[in-house]
């Protein structure tokens, strides 16, 4: 199930067997998520981290420092077949998600 909200997509999407609420937005620069997203859902992801090049990243709202990236395999759900999806993410430390 998914809904537009101005010009990004919110869908329900499968991570690890679980299903989280994802916002898509085709015209992002790059995927991102916050650490303490991580540290609630999936605890163990820590190990996972790989390293980035650029440390330091501005956004609208001021500057937002990077901790790591991590792939994770996304499923998003369709009546025709499943999408499997592998991105990179760019974590996050304080990332203001709501």
């Amino acid at each position: 199930m998914a809904y537009i909200h101005g010009t990004a997509t919110k869908m329900t999407v499968c991570i690890d067997d679980a299903q989280h609420k994802l916002m898509i937005d085709s015209g992002a620069h790059c995927s991102i998520v916050a650490r303490n997203y991580l540290d609630n859902h999936f605890p163990h992801c820590e190990k996972q981290l790989l390293p980035t090049k650029a440390k330091k990243f501005t956004s609208a709202s001021g500057k937002m420092a990077s901790i790591g990236t991590i792939i994770k395999e996304i499923i998003i759900p369709h009546r025709k077949g499943n999408i499997r999806l592998n991105p990179e993410f760019l974590v996050l430390d304080d990332a203001h998600i709501q």
